[in-house]
């Protein structure tokens, strides 16, 4: 089967019998579009069609491609996720993209929840308390990062210290620790958001040895980063690659 037929069964499996969006419009571009996400990078490699879903839509969010995004929480949806899952990943961005981006994402993904009849809210997900948030939070740091969290707390600049207390507490107690989604999916999909920003190298390789500790292996890493090379471009997955070649080798 060659690229070509490959787009077609690809879309077809993936979208159903929904027109694509340029396809009267502009041809031309849709049709190199197709043949290389749907012909050659939803083939390449071992990510399942759920993951590969879930990589996509927060790339989306995190770039705010938001009519896109929509679409994507629709064949999200027709290949298996839980509406809980990808209410998850787009959770899973506020840290990185803030609450405006994040909000702005979830109203895609709640339109596209109306259009297929879910009702809304889903259910909660949350695990910690106003009490142990904190405490939890910094527990799955240290699952993910090792001591170096000591340290980067401990070297914290002089009236700084909230931000890391913030990151414990919201990042990874308030997102981390909530269901439906395990922290190799989470700190997989961390990698992913924080790569589609662009100019975060420092935080790339950081959550590139993150995923490394949690499981996932350096090849899942370059699935992924070839999953979000359509919708964020070369630049930013040579880049994002090339930390994961600093980090993991090769």
């Amino acid at each position: 089967m060659d690229r070509v037929q490959r787009s077609e069964e690809t879309y077809r499996k993936l979208c159903g019998d929904r027109p694509a969006p340029m396809a009267a419009t502009n041809p031309e571009m849709q049709d190199i579009l197709n043949r290389f996400i749907f012909g050659e990078v939803f083939n390449q490699g071992s990510l399942d069609e759920q993951h590969r879903e879930l990589i996509t839509i927060v790339v989306l969010a995190a770039s705010q491609c938001l009519p896109q995004l929509r679409s994507h929480v629709g064949v999200g949806l027709r290949v298996g996720l839980a509406p809980e899952a990808i209410q998850e990943a787009l959770y899973q961005c506020a840290p990185y993209i803030g609450f405006p981006k994040t909000l702005s994402a979830l109203g895609e993904m709640n339109q596209a929840f109306a259009a297929q009849g879910i009702s809304l809210p889903l259910e909660k997900q949350g695990t910690v308390t106003e009490e142990d948030r904190f405490d939890k939070g910094l527990a799955v740091q240290k699952s993910i990062f090792g001591d170096a969290i000591d340290q980067m707390r401990a070297n914290a600049p002089e009236g700084q210290e909230h931000i890391q207390d913030y990151l414990s507490a919201f990042c990874f107690g308030d997102i981390y620790t909530r269901g439906v989604l395990d922290l190799k999916t989470r700190e997989l999909l961390t990698l992913c958001i924080i790569s589609a920003l662009g100019g975060c190298e420092s935080q790339v390789k950081s959550h590139v040895q993150g995923n490394l500790s949690v499981g996932n292996s350096k090849q899942t890493l370059v699935d992924a980063m070839t999953q979000c090379l359509p919708y964020m471009g070369f630049p930013r997955t040579l880049n994002a690659l090339a930390c994961i070649n600093q980090v993991a080798g090769g």
